[in-house]
């Protein structure tokens, strides 16, 4: 489920805080594109910003366009070079 689409591949999901619940809680942005990719690109809390600007969402989809096009080749390319940072996730981590 997506909380909200804002558009060229840019979804805010929200994220329950401890004893907050999700309303007050945290949002993410996730660059996604269904069947192929999601990539964490921004997080914040709720209390701390209010929501994105005009020009994030604007740069956040200019980076949505450019990562959810790159090939698998062309991303582990950059994670290799320090241009972007894998996140794993899991029991051990």
């Amino acid at each position: 489920m997506i909380d909200a689409d804002l558009g060229g591949g840019v979804i805010k999901q929200r994220v329950a805080r401890d004893g907050g619940g999700r309303s007050g809680g945290f949002r993410t942005i996730i660059l996604f594109r269904l069947g192929r990719r999601a990539v964490f690109a921004f997080g914040f809390a709720k209390n701390d910003q209010a929501n994105l600007s005009a020009r994030n969402l604007s740069d956040l989809r200019k980076l949505g366009s450019t990562l959810l096009a790159a090939t698998e080749d062309e991303i582990d390319r950059a994670i290799a070079t320090g241009r972007y940072m894998e996140i794993e996730h899991g029991e051990d981590v």
